[in-house]
């Protein structure tokens, strides 16, 4: 009997369960009409698996909650931020630790403190609120990432490098005096949750390192990352995801993280660097626009889970039952022939909307009529990730028309079972099979900034 590809199972045991409200077919059009074909305005209760994002709504280990006990409120001085800044830097390599609210207050004091008007950032695929934080501060961002990315049937398998032939040619076309920096994140996501390599990333610390350009890291899914480094770059496979983590880190000078993502918190997030001068600098504006600087916007019993969940989130079971889960529904997918995003990510299944859609043009947006479609086929909650998403030319007015026009199928950490994931599946087979009478989308209000968020729709008469 061959044994060589055993059943895995999580590496951990569920202590408490939230019910969750089953609906009829009947119910949840009404409620997608409701809520103008935009996922995010649905009420969560009436969502039955909520693969919307990965956002701050993973499930936290009883050290966790137990960590949340021990919150020190202290307006100043709070024993927690102690706590967590020691462990930041222990397990992520900076010295400096500034905390915030969640990512994108990191990215704006960021973007306040390091771009002047004019300049231009470039990095490894837009992420949605870095490149309006980097637009409001009066910055271009540039795309260098490698072709690859852009291509969903690729199966490079770091579809996140950095093309230093893209960035030698912003250098010769701006200047390098006005790049201040070069964002670069780890597992990106409107990629598809792929990785880049430590190979690459050693090669643009030295670009960096020539050019004498700062190297910032958003590092929100720096585990997952470290996972497909260890499973797929030679000289890794034997180094533990905590190792591979600090050695990521350790090339960058300042990282801005999304805590609600890998390190398994609810809420909060921080910047951090290396630099005394940037640390001053971001503690000056972070009690503008955030608290004072021993707490940033979290309380302490935030930040208390915040330490232990970066410990749990480096483990290697974890982080392997965790992609385990993505890759299982990725391959199920797959085998179903559902055109998918490939290779599969690290925190998510990325649907190819025009693909799965064809008879819908990108302009009528395929991507948010799919993703309202799967709600109202079996109460599956996911996002658009194409051209709402993308947003438009500052200057021209028009929509950016991205090459990736995807749905984001996100799994919560620690949430959903195996059997959820069937269910997603066989939901997502469905509708492709009656494709032909999903209608595409059009504006009913547009708001100005981040428009997915709150964006409502209404039908195209065929």
């Amino acid at each position: 009997m061959n044994i060589s590809n055993r059943s895995w199972a999580e590496p951990y045991k569920i202590k408490m369960v939230e019910p969750l409200k089953m609906t009829t077919r009947a119910e949840r059009q009404a409620a997608i009409a409701e809520a103008g074909y935009n996922t995010f305005l649905l009420k969560s209760e009436d969502v039955y698996i909520d693969l919307l994002t990965d956002s701050g709504c993973g499930a936290m280990s009883d050290r966790q909650w137990a960590g949340m006990m021990a919150g020190d409120e202290a307006y100043a001085g709070s024993a927690n931020y102690y706590h967590m800044r020691d462990t930041v830097e222990e397990y992520y390599s900076y010295k400096h630790t500034v905390p915030t609210h969640q990512g994108r207050g990191a990215e704006n004091i960021l973007s306040q403190i390091l771009i002047s008007q004019g300049d231009y950032v470039p990095g490894n695929m837009y992420f949605t609120t870095t490149r309006l934080h980097q637009e409001l501060a009066g910055a271009t961002f540039v795309d260098i990432i490698i072709d690859e990315a852009h291509d969903p049937a690729s199966m490079h398998p770091f579809k996140g490098n950095v093309d230093l032939a893209k960035l030698d040619a912003l250098v010769a076309d701006v200047g390098v005096e006005k790049i201040p920096y070069v964002c670069v994140a780890t597992c990106v996501n409107m990629a598809g949750g792929q990785p880049i390599s430590m190979a690459n990333l050693r090669a643009l610390r030295s670009w960096c390192d020539k050019h004498k350009v700062r190297l910032v890291h958003d590092m929100t899914r720096v585990a997952e990352n470290a996972y497909f480094i260890q499973s797929r770059e030679e000289g890794y496979g034997d180094k533990s995801i905590r190792e591979i983590v600090y050695e990521l880190c350790s090339l960058t000078d300042a990282a801005t993280m999304s805590s609600k993502k890998d390190a398994l918190v609810n809420i909060g997030g921080f910047l951090a660097m290396n630099d005394a001068e940037l640390y001053e600098k971001a503690c000056n504006l972070v009690v503008v626009y955030e608290g004072l600087h021993t707490y940033g916007g979290m309380a302490g019993r935030d930040m208390e889970a915040l330490a232990v969940g970066i410990t749990e989130s480096v483990k290697d079971d974890h982080i392997r039952a965790r992609v385990g889960q993505v890759e299982y529904l990725g391959e199920k997918l797959k085998a179903m022939g559902v055109p998918i995003v490939n290779p599969i990510g690290g925190h998510a299944i990325f649907l190819d909307a025009r693909a799965i859609l064809p008879n819908i043009p990108q302009d009528h947006f395929p991507a948010q009529a799919l993703s309202a479609a799967l709600y109202v086929d079996a109460g599956v909650r996911s996002m658009e990730r194409g051209v709402i998403s993308a947003g438009r030319n500052k200057d021209t007015g028009e929509n950016f028309m991205p090459k990736l026009e995807l749905v984001r199928l996100t799994l919560p950490r620690r949430v959903y079972t195996q059997a959820h994931m069937d269910v997603v599946a066989e939901s997502v087979c469905q509708v492709m099979i009656r494709a032909d009478e999903i209608s595409g989308l059009k504006f009913a209000y547009e708001p100005e900034y981040l428009r997915f968020f709150r964006a409502r729709f209404a039908p195209i008469e065929r």
